[in-house]
């Protein structure tokens, strides 16, 4: 009896874990997220101050591991502030996907986010809709020239987006 409830135990323990790292609900459930521009436009500055956002780079999403489409641009807003904007992104979903800005011309597997460098701009908001993610002062857009949809606990690359100057 003891015997099989350990196993029974374990089981639940390795289902559990096995649920936890996979998130396999994940792929059957979108967030969708509708930011607009000009929540980020206002946001800290007075809007007398504030130039019209202009566009500094952008690019078209194309899948890489999984299917990933819709537009990537980099906008500044004003008072040195940029903000890299998603428009009509779908990808899946999955755990721990986050934004990333990758020091290379465009990506195409896995194995170039993991050998270059790249700049985290935060975890994924939503894997539909529009949607808006700071980019700090220090990046150098001649420098990280990607955008690029990744799974950090799995190191896989769902998209990517070359970015061209505007």
């Amino acid at each position: 009896m003891r015997k099989r409830n350990a196993i029974i135990g374990l089981a639940i323990v390795a289902v559990a874990g096995g649920w936890y790292a996979f998130r396999p609900e994940r792929l059957f459930v979108n967030k969708t997220v509708n930011e607009s521009l000009g929540a980020v436009t206002t946001a800290g500055s007075a809007p007398a101050a504030m130039a019209a956002p202009a566009t500094l780079a952008m690019g078209s999403f194309h899948s890489n591991a999984h299917d990933t489409r819709g537009m990537a641009a980099v906008i500044d807003v004003g008072g040195g502030h940029r903000v890299l904007r998603l428009t009509n992104f779908a990808t899946s979903n999955g755990p721990d996907v986050r934004v990333y800005l990758v020091a290379a011309p465009d990506v195409q597997d896995n194995s170039t986010v993991k050998s270059v460098d790249h700049v985290e701009l935060g975890p994924m908001k939503g894997n539909i809709g529009d949607q808006n993610y700071d980019i700090p002062p220090t990046v150098d857009l001649a420098t990280y020239r990607t955008v690029t949809i990744w799974c950090k606990r799995f190191g896989v690359n769902f998209g990517s987006a070359p970015l061209a100057k505007s």
